[in-house]
């Protein structure tokens, strides 16, 4: 899962108010924000970079939950009463975090009913494109996946315009988003490519027409 953007967000107002209960963290590239079994204890939000939730089995296999952008937020299951943290929180870049204590969450949602709105509609947004992701993984193909992960990660379908230029990211990473071999992803990627759907030119491009992996049937 790619997170959205909070639509009529302001990041600064937003921060103000929180007051004394938020610690600014710099994150660098795989730097663990924090691991599945963790205690729940705050809210996490992205000033800027990206941000890998990891789940990992009891056999040891691990799987991609959600690749979070810049003004995302994470860690939110501690305010529904989550003990402990059911995933672990990694930064795929250089990453401003800001760490938000438990407690002056819930003061912020209890006293600001506009933030407090905007808040909720991120997270129904989150839980629709959850099972969007679980509908996606039951019952379409690992190649149908993989075109729609690079499509939101192009943010193909979002209010503003397509951002086509992907920003670094491992074919072992997309391997675990998508549910497959890395052998797979890149055969994959090889096809793509030689179709025009994708290129590589000081990046990683996506074109629309992508879109057609995932129409065809």
């Amino acid at each position: 899962m790619v997170a959205k953007r909070t639509a009529g967000f302001n990041p600064t107002t937003f921060l103000a108010k929180v007051g004394n209960g938020k610690t600014i963290l710099k994150s660098k590239k795989k730097d663990v924000l924090f691991s599945q079994g963790d205690a729940a204890d705050a809210v996490f939000y992205i000033q800027e970079g990206k941000v890998k939730l990891t789940v990992v089995s009891t056999k040891g296999k691990e799987a991609v939950v959600a690749i979070l952008e810049r003004t995302a937020f994470f860690g939110e299951g501690c305010l529904a009463g989550q003990p402990v943290r059911m995933a672990a929180a990694t930064a795929l870049d250089p990453s401003t975090i800001v760490r938000i204590d438990k407690s002056a969450m819930l003061r912020l949602l209890q006293d600001e009913p506009t933030f407090s709105k905007l808040f909720m509609a991120y997270l129904l947004f989150r839980n629709i494109r959850i099972e969007a992701d679980l509908v996606d993984q039951l019952f379409n193909s690992s190649e149908k996946r993989l075109a729609r992960v690079l499509l939101l990660l192009a943010h193909f379908g979002k209010e503003s315009q397509p951002e086509t230029v992907i920003a670094k990211i491992s074919q072992e990473t997309l391997a675990e988003m998508v549910g497959t071999t890395r052998s797979r992803i890149s055969f994959f990627m090889n096809r793509f490519r030689k179709l025009g759907f994708i290129e590589y030119n000081g990046g990683l491009h996506v074109h629309s027409s992508l879109l057609n992996i995932i129409l065809h049937d």
